[in-house]
């Protein structure tokens, strides 16, 4: 079986989806491959300051600084439901299109999901830039994908079409917010639902795979085929 996840390093809930579906797996003794698919919430994203996510909310959504601080409250508790420990009041925003890059470099190597944690922590708990190059090349090398290959990668447009192609496929598949889940290529499971009901799509795609079921209009709860 596989799952294809639709994700972005600087979205909150693709964390705390990530740590859910982990759950998930742990309760499911069967094999599934996961792939990392690139999403981008802001393609015209450029380089914040730590602590600059609150007026950036506020700014987006049309908030108050008080409601955006509130909404940065909620989903760090959130997190901390799932023991991640946010810092958002350190987090540096900024274009994530060359760390998608390099997660389709890790897939390559077998790292895919090594590195996705790696830039989600970093980002998330560490205040570390997701769009500077010292820093991507350094967290790739953590987990060990070659520096030499990854600065060659970052100086080209190597994958490049890659991601462009991951986001394609995510606008024919109408998915318009992450993490958006793709099981067996079945049934799409939209945002960081809780691990019960993930693990109910899991077994819920097994079974029509083991009973050979026709593609068909079924859902399961926030599941529905795809």
């Amino acid at each position: 079986m596989k799952v294809e996840i639709w994700s972005d390093v600087v979205c909150p809930w693709c964390y705390i989806g990530k740590r859910r579906f982990e759950a998930a797996l742990a309760e499911f003794p069967h094999p599934v491959e996961v792939e990392w698919k690139s999403f981008q919430l802001d393609p015209g994203a450029t380089s914040a300051p730590a602590g600059a996510n609150t007026a950036r909310l506020a700014a987006k959504y049309g908030r108050s600084l008080d409601e955006a601080q509130a909404m940065v409250d909620s989903v760090t508790a959130a997190a901390a439901g799932e023991g991640l420990s946010f810092r958002l009041d350190l987090a540096r925003s900024g274009n994530t299109f060359d760390a998608h890059r390099l997660l389709h470099l890790a897939k390559k190597l077998g790292l895919q999901d090594a590195l996705k944690e790696r830039f989600d922590a970093a980002y998330f708990t560490e205040g570390m830039p997701v769009d500077d190059h010292g820093t991507l090349t350094a967290l790739a090398g953590e987990v060990g994908l070659d520096v030499t290959e990854v600065t060659s990668v970052l100086a080209s447009d190597d994958y490049s079409e890659a991601v462009r192609a991951d986001v394609e496929q995510a606008r024919q598949l109408g998915i318009t917010g992450v993490p958006f889940f793709v099981i067996d290529g079945r049934y799409g499971v939209s945002g960081a639902q809780p691990a019960a009901l993930l693990h109910q799509a899991l077994e819920q795609a097994l079974h029509e795979l083991q009973v050979a079921l026709p593609h068909g209009d079924e859902c399961v709860d926030d599941a529905c085929a795809v």
